[in-house]
């Protein structure tokens, strides 16, 4: 048993954050019956085939959407769903004949998942975009880089992850509680300019504390304050975040600096940019692994900062199989844990329409109908 076990997810193939939000909800015993592109198009970059990690656990179904029976059949698929997820921009599902409006007519308490950067209405509804330019608008995006310099973030993970799937699959499972209860499902607009904004909130708190100005590089979190990754003598990098004063002192203390008059005032913005600059110089004196041995498991806030590879064989992620290698391919276990159940194993990828004619069998689909859609399989 998982968590998640009886639910059923209808999952029109997308990129991005709507697989994303398959792959979360089917890692926790979800059935995602993934609806795929009869042939992958030409030059697609996402077309990854058995490395897409996204689509692990799921069943997929490979069809036609422009043959009127495929959309029927997909109909069919929705009649017995808890949920759909789709990902095209506002009104393509309409004009395919799978909106909201015709789905939850055939499944009243059908709870319809929509995933956007800018959401189904507004002036930029139907702009293209990507996971850089929703959080440039939302606000996200500002605090990350040096006064005077172009922000950087990591690519897709606070836009389309954290402000898109994750809020895409918290919608998802509000609703299906909510359904459960009233019998009535309802469409969620996950726009990654809303959840993107809405992880701004702690920040905005302690904006409004005065603790996070929005002059970059004079907060506690952003900019020169000298918590940050530093580069190491061998070319490695490490982590320090010892914000608060008992972390920071013992920080201090084990590098030699704790009598430091500089570092007794550590929260004084005017010693940012100082602090900073003599952290650096320290750290770069001396290979990753020294920087290891001496912080590493104390309260000081430190961590090496590792690539994937080099975290699936750290003792601690090794602990916890946060890293492994299925079927050749690298990538991390299913999140977050739950007490009463095993964890979560690390499920297959299907290839496209691997699973067709058992789905659309189960569906109610003939023999025959199955043939003429699934042409050759």
């Amino acid at each position: 048993m998982a968590v998640l076990d009886g639910i059923c997810i209808v999952e029109i193939a997308g990129i991005g954050p709507g697989p994303f939000c398959g792959m979360l909800l089917a890692d926790m015993g979800a059935e995602v019956i993934l609806v795929e592109r009869a042939s992958a198009k030409d030059g697609d970059p996402v077309d990854l085939g058995k490395n897409a990690i996204i689509n692990r656990g799921k069943r997929s179904v490979a069809l036609d959407l422009k043959n009127p029976r495929a959309i029927d059949a997909v109909l069919r698929l929705i009649d017995d769903a808890d949920a759909l997820i789709e990902g095209m921009r506002p009104g393509v599902m309409e004009r395919l004949g799978l909106g909201p409006q015709v789905c939850s007519a055939r499944n009243p308490r059908l709870v319809y998942g929509r995933m956007t950067g800018w959401g189904q209405e507004g002036p930029l509804a139907q702009a293209a975009g990507h996971d850089l330019n929703y959080i440039a608008l939302s606000g996200a995006l500002w605090f990350a880089g040096q006064p005077g310099s172009p922000p950087v973030t990591p690519p897709t993970l606070v836009g389309d992850l954290g402000g898109g799937a994750l809020y895409l699959a918290m919608g998802l499972l509000a609703g299906i509680l909510s359904a459960q209860r009233t019998g009535v499902g309802q469409v969620v607009d996950a726009a990654i300019v809303d959840g993107s904004a809405n992880l701004m909130n702690l920040l905005l708190s302690l904006h409004a504390a005065g603790q996070q100005p929005f002059e970059r590089g004079r907060g506690l979190l952003d900019g020169p304050h000298w918590c940050g990754s530093y580069a190491c003598a061998d070319g490695h990098f490490i982590s320090v975040q010892a914000l608060e004063p008992q972390f920071n002192m013992l920080l201090f203390s084990k590098l030699g600096l704790g009598n430091d008059p500089d570092f007794k005032q550590a929260y004084d913005p005017e010693r940012y940019s100082r602090l900073r600059e003599r952290l650096a110089q320290l750290f770069v004196s001396q290979p990753r692994q020294h920087w290891v041995d001496l912080l590493e498991g104390s309260d000081a806030c430190f961590a090496p900062v590792l690539t994937p590879a080099e975290a699936q064989t750290h003792p601690h992620m090794a602990a916890r199989g946060i890293y492994a290698r299925h079927e050749g391919v690298l990538q991390a276990a299913p999140a977050p844990r739950f007490s009463a159940m095993p964890a979560g194993a690390i499920n297959a990828v299907p290839l496209r329409g691997e699973h067709g004619a058992e789905i659309l069998r189960a569906a109610g689909l003939s023999t025959a109908e199955i043939a003429e859609l699934l042409p050759g399989g």
